[in-house]
């Protein structure tokens, strides 16, 4: 017999997203929300830079749409550019207000930082630990609400959908025993799936459960070809690949070759500034010209001025031997952030009735081809805001087009699901043939193993199987690498992080537009 809990509103996942809708929600219902490991374990804590808006007295809303644009290179969704940019300082004011500590200059003003692609200064950041500060902010205003409960290591792995709507999901707890949490309205808030490649700065949940989860219900899902590899991970043999900061580069930080020559000019006139795409592919060539590492370097720069703004980078270079402030720092590009996911509106509707998403595991179509530094949080914020103001009074007869109708339920019981693939494998594969530049050859290279693997999947679930945790965590990664794979081969051009060696331009007659894919009730068709 399946256990069951319910509650007005249900939300998938604890990040910058799901605590933002929650605190728009506990004065209106009962909020549960289910967080797949420890509430602290994606990738909102793990952000460094900071969070961008225009707040700054040489800055405008106007100024950060340009720049937003200019980085997603042609596919922002204009309204959703909008919406980010106008409401952004208004929920970074409500930080304010409600404690967050942003760092400061002397005369108590906020101390607004420069990234790569900003036109100005404008990213405001608490040392280098920005989104843990956020998340501790947001948290606070949820602790002690009687109406809000947590509920950890809960693993959500299916819809529930009755007449036409989402009716909640079922999840494995803690004890990997199967439950179905019932509401009204549920979010999806589950974060990226980094995890799909082999080389990734994303944490180990970050496996695109949400994004599976919505494409196996029969929800649309939007533009996954648009990957962002971030440019500067540290890159030491045998080590954990963490992130260094885009805010390094901001302060002054400079990448060189081995012989330690600057060389992001060759390949682009934004030099070390320019937007992330374009620095990751720099880097990439630059390692295949002279067989040799590239590096960041902060040498030039005051020591004491860098171990004090950046004290949690330092510690994670000390780790593996390495002085941030003093030491050339082999680095190299890993997988970030992904642009596609669920689509949805501005308010966070989904095509299925009573299914929202926000933050990462949505795409409203605000970061077009290519992310911008620093508005994955303002997203994060601004659109969790959004849909949980939208939950709070949605209903079948108004829910907004387009709609589609949901695929049954899949069957909760049955033989255990066995998967033709192994996580480690599919990782490297993803890794070598969808990773900072792509060709035919490779995509379907991985298809050849993916697809099948991904036939097999839909096949067995739509005749019962059952998975445990490790199964689902599989069974995620092996549906989004499948849409991964299939949306990065029909693009055929380069466009923001999408970067096609056998159609190297940019092509906007046949291709300027975004793309939607969804499954079908065929348990052979992916998309």
């Amino acid at each position: 017999m399946i256990a069951r809990v319910s509650a007005d509103f249900l939300i998938i996942g604890s990040g910058i997203a799901g605590l933002r809708a929650a605190v728009e929600l506990a004065d209106h219902g009962r909020v549960l929300i289910l967080t797949k490991a420890d509430p602290g374990a994606g990738s909102t804590g793990y952000a460094q830079g900071g969070i961008a808006a225009a707040v700054g007295p040489d800055d405008s809303p106007t100024l950060h749409a340009a720049d937003t644009n200019a980085a997603g290179d042609g596919l922002c969704d204009a309204q959703a550019v909008h919406v980010l940019v106008e409401e952004g300082p208004r929920y970074v004011q409500e930080l304010l207000e409600w404690g967050a500590a942003f760092d400061r200059g002397s005369d108590g003003t906020l101390d607004l930082a420069r990234e790569g692609a900003h036109s100005v200064r404008r990213v405001l950041h608490a040392h280098d630990a920005t989104g843990r500060e956020i998340g501790r902010v947001l948290a606070a205003r949820l602790l002690g609400r009687e109406s809000v409960v947590v509920v950890d290591h809960a693993i959500a792995i299916q819809a529930i959908v009755e007449n036409g709507a989402v009716a909640g999901v079922r999840f494995l707890n803690r004890q990997n025993e199967l439950t179905e949490a019932r509401a009204g309205a549920t979010l999806l808030a589950t974060g990226g799936a980094g995890q799909v490649f082999s080389e990734t700065t994303n944490p180990p949940v970050a496996t695109g459960d949400g994004v599976a989860m919505a494409y196996l219900a029969g929800a649309r899902v939007a533009d996954l070809e648009f990957v962002q590899f971030h440019p500067t991970v540290l890159n030491v043999p045998g080590a954990p690949r963490y992130l260094l900061s885009e805010a390094l580069r901001g302060e002054g930080a400079r990448l060189v070759n081995a012989e330690g020559e600057s060389f992001v000019a060759r390949y682009d006139s934004g030099g070390d500034l320019a937007a992330r795409d374009r620095v990751a592919r720099a880097i990439v060539l630059e390692r295949e010209r002279t067989s040799a590492p590239v590096y960041l370097t902060l040498a030039h720069l005051s020591a004491a001025f860098v171990r004090e703004r950046f004290p949690a980078i330092q510690e994670l270079c000390s780790r593996v031997g390495l002085d941030l402030a003093t030491d050339r720092l082999p680095v190299g590009p890993a997988a970030h952030y992904v642009m596609g996911g669920v689509a949805t509106d501005i308010a966070g509707h989904t095509s299925i009735p009573g299914l929202f998403a926000a933050g990462e595991v949505a795409c409203t179509g605000v970061h077009g081809a290519n992310r911008l530094a620093s508005n994955s949080l303002l997203e994060g914020l601004v659109f969790g805001g959004r849909a949980g103001q939208a939950m709070r009074g949605w209903s079948v007869n108004s829910w907004p087009g387009p709609r589609t109708p949901p695929l049954p339920t899949v069957a909760a019981a049955g033989a255990p699901l066995s998967l033709a693939v192994s996580e480690a494998g599919l990782r490297d594969l993803m890794w070598k043939h969808a990773g900072v530049f792509r060709d035919e050859r490779g995509l379907m290279k991985a298809l050849d193993h993916v697809g099948p693997a991904c036939h097999h999947l839909c096949a067995q679930l739509a005749s019962g199987a059952s998975l445990d945790g490790t199964s689902w965590r599989t069974a995620s990664l092996v549906t989004v690498s499948n849409l991964i794979l299939q949306a990065a081969l029909r693009r055929e051009e380069s466009r923001g992080a999408h970067s096609r060696t056998d159609f190297p331009s940019k092509d906007d007659l046949h291709w300027g537009r975004r793309h939607y894919d969804l499954r079908t009730a065929d348990p052979r068709a992916t998309a």
